[in-house]
């Protein structure tokens, strides 16, 4: 008995769906590494922030030279500059990460659709050809039957 080997007729386009899923995700790998490491900056400048804010605070409690609050007053002025800079580099890494979270999904449910319709192709074949070899079986009975009553 021949048995036909299952053959996906939409193949080509499962494996091109999964390629372009593998570098989607690749893209968002790196997406959300980038908001992590903008994420991480702007806490450690807010962090450095507090810190220079506490230490002054301490200093002009014991009686700080006008010198220095101007120093620190600076430092704190260019601090907020970076400060502000991050925040926005955050915002625009968070919105990258989304969106590139959202072509993720996307991708992931279009792969999911094509796995969908092989499975469904494959239980179909592996039904076709059940019903093929039963039918064949059908006729080779028949012919055996009829071969002993020609006897």
């Amino acid at each position: 008995m021949v048995h036909m080997r299952y053959q996906f007729k939409f193949d080509k386009i499962l494996s091109l769906k999964e390629r372009e899923k593998d570098e989607v995700q690749v893209i968002y790998q790196d997406s959300v590494k980038k908001f992590e490491d903008a994420a991480d900056r702007l806490y450690h400048l807010l962090k450095k922030k507090e810190d220079i804010e506490t230490f002054q605070l301490d200093r002009l409690l014991n009686g700080l030279p006008v010198q220095e609050i101007r120093h620190h007053q600076q430092f704190i002025g260019n601090l907020e500059k970076s400060i502000a800079h991050y925040q926005k580099v955050v915002m625009n890494a968070r919105n990258i990460m989304n969106y590139q979270q959202l072509q993720l999904t996307e991708k992931n449910m279009e792969v999911k659709k094509y796995e969908k319709i092989k499975e469904k192709d494959h239980l179909q074949f592996l039904a076709d050809e059940k019903y093929e070899e039963s039918r064949m079986m059908d006729e080779i009975s028949i012919q055996q039957y009829m071969n002993r009553e020609i006897r």
